[in-house]
């Protein structure tokens, strides 16, 4: 959750009395954001299957760097598919125990069908399409209750990028479970549900962005996009 978008619901007499905001607690969603907006030396904090994770800072190569190659990449699909949309590190009421703020999500608008909506207060509500999370390792809770909150509440394809093991994991929704997505003879993963958004796997995972930015182009220009596209702007 980002700090300066929490709307602002306690008076500031009565958020000196809140209890703090620790990791480890349970908490129901609106008592989180209540305490999480009394909680100003706390910069991001997550509600998971109903327990708080508050984040510790985020390093260079194992964080920043990683997340600024996964939205060039999505940021080129969204420019170029009306109808879908992208966010950085949103906060997302997904349900009543899960307020995430992942590290992407790709979304087709609510106005052409997509499944999420936005709040009256300017949140994301429900499932984006696309989620994708870096990851400091395979232990971390990424893999963990995320993936399980995740997948409960239909969000249809999951990307992990495991920053330590430079591995990335591309899972979709298949019959109430999450199913890793192959990569193609060519070393290429194709979303099932964003027609064109290609992913030239090991080309990412080594910082060559003018071949991610060359296959996604190919993508882009697929019959498939094409088609896709066209749906959207139909509904």
């Amino acid at each position: 959750m980002v700090r300066e978008y929490l709307p602002q619901t306690q008076s500031n007499s009565a958020q000196e009395h809140l209890p703090p905001l620790e990791s480890g607690d349970r908490l129901t969603r609106p008592e989180f954001e209540r305490r999480y907006t009394a909680a100003s030396h706390i910069k991001k904090a997550e509600l998971i299957e109903g327990i708080v994770y508050v984040a510790s800072p985020l390093r260079h190569e194992q964080h920043g760097k990683p997340h600024s190659r996964i939205m060039t990449w999505l940021g080129v699909y969204q420019a170029m598919t009306p109808g879908v949309d992208l966010s950085i590190e949103p906060t997302v009421r997904l349900d009543l125990d899960n307020e995430p703020q992942p590290d992407a999500v790709l979304f087709i608008e609510s106005a052409v069908g997509g499944q999420t909506q936005l709040s009256s207060d300017g949140y994301i509500e429900g499932s984006p399409e696309l989620i994708v999370e870096i990851a400091a390792s395979s232990a971390a809770i990424d893999r963990g209750s995320k993936k399980q909150a995740y997948r409960r509440n239909g969000v249809l394809e999951y990307v992990v990028w495991l920053s330590y093991e430079n591995q990335i994991e591309w899972f979709y929704l298949s019959d109430g479970d999450y199913k890793l997505l192959p990569r193609g003879a060519d070393g290429i993963i194709r979303s099932q549900v964003f027609s064109g958004l290609w992913l030239a796997v090991e080309a990412l995972l080594n910082n060559q962005m003018v071949r991610v930015l060359e296959v996604l182009q190919s993508g882009l220009n697929s019959p498939e996009h094409n088609k896709f596209v066209a749906q959207l702007q139909k509904n």
